[in-house]
């Protein structure tokens, strides 16, 4: 396999949870109520490859196939205390010049409320992506702050998140938040 063939050409985000008396089961639950739970999942850092496109949820499923490898950036969140909210988000930010790669972030929390987990992780991309295009971050800012800066500077075209949140479950079973983006090559 060429090195080229490695580079993917797509992603999608997706999100799920799941609740069982079993860990490892409330986590396949999530899966596939995200819709992944089919493939054998590999876990990759934080680079969005350059020109990759970002796909819907239901196109991105199209190119996956039962067994495949799929390499993605997943957030995973498990709890079996009652009542204890939790979230799983991923961040993606973009750059204008497309030629150039993004980011994306992984953020898993506990007691955030999906707004604030989902902008968090949108956040972390965004600072990321900023501080290797040059961009003055100032992490005492607020994110909307940083945003206008990024937005000013003409660097980003865009960020964005999906975030699943959920409350442990009331009798104690496992519950399992997860966010990803899939790769599509």
């Amino acid at each position: 396999m060429r090195m080229e063939e490695l580079v993917p050409k797509g992603i999608f985000l997706t999100r799920g949870v799941g609740v069982h008396r079993h860990r490892l089961n409330a986590f396949e639950l999530a899966l596939r109520d995200g819709g992944i739970e089919r493939m054998n999942l590999v876990s990759v850092s934080s680079i969005l490859p350059p020109g990759c496109k970002i796909l819907s949820h239901a196109e991105g499923v199209k190119h996956l196939h039962d067994g495949q490898i799929a390499f993605c950036v997943l957030a995973r969140q498990e709890s079996n205390e009652p009542g204890r909210l939790m979230a799983a988000s991923i961040g993606v930010a973009i750059p204008k010049d497309r030629s150039r790669y993004g980011y994306l972030s992984e953020h898993h929390s506990f007691g955030e409320k999906a707004i604030v987990a989902g902008e968090y992780a949108e956040d972390l991309a965004a600072t990321m992506l900023a501080t290797t295009l040059g961009v003055e971050c100032d992490p005492d800012r607020d994110y909307d702050e940083r945003r206008e800066i990024y937005r000013i500077s003409g660097t980003m075209v865009g960020s964005r998140h999906i975030v699943q949140s959920a409350r442990g479950h009331k009798g104690g079973l496992w519950t399992c938040c997860v966010a990803a983006g899939v790769f599509i090559f």
